[in-house]
């Protein structure tokens, strides 16, 4: 099965081919606060070796918890995150759960939270995994 999606507009599309993520998380971090504008941000981790994706894309890079950077994807045209890829984990890259195309994100069953020490004291749900910081 492959993973596919798009931004708001459609200029950016992708394609994940794997049968399902790694994992599907509430990201509790402040930058995904602020990038998402809500309370958290439903990330599927994946491969980064299993991704493709179409259209012109920019990014921004900010400092992550290690110090290395963290590149903020997302679509010029209308603004669409589409990812976050954190240098000091090569391998993966956190999808924006949201973009996936609506039947997949139908089947998406989060059950573990990153960052929970800066989660919102109003987000009443608790995941089975939760981690202060990022998992290790």
């Amino acid at each position: 099965m492959v993973l596919t999606g798009h931004c708001l507009c459609n200029a950016v599309t992708y394609s994940i081919d794997v049968d399902k993520p790694l994992i599907t998380a509430y990201d509790h971090c402040d930058d995904c606060q602020r990038q998402s504008g809500s309370s958290y941000s439903l990330v599927a981790v994946v491969p980064k070796a299993k991704l493709t994706i179409t259209g012109e894309t920019k990014s921004w890079a900010g400092k992550g918890s290690s110090g290395n950077a963290v590149h903020r994807i997302f679509c010029p045209q209308c603004g669409s995150p589409i990812a976050h890829d954190p240098d000091a984990a090569p391998e993966i890259i956190a999808i924006k759960a949201g973009t996936l195309d609506s039947e997949l994100k139908k089947t998406l069953k989060p059950d573990t939270e990153i960052w929970t020490v800066s989660k919102l004291p109003f987000v009443q749900e608790k995941l089975a995994h939760p981690f202060e910081h990022m998992p290790q």
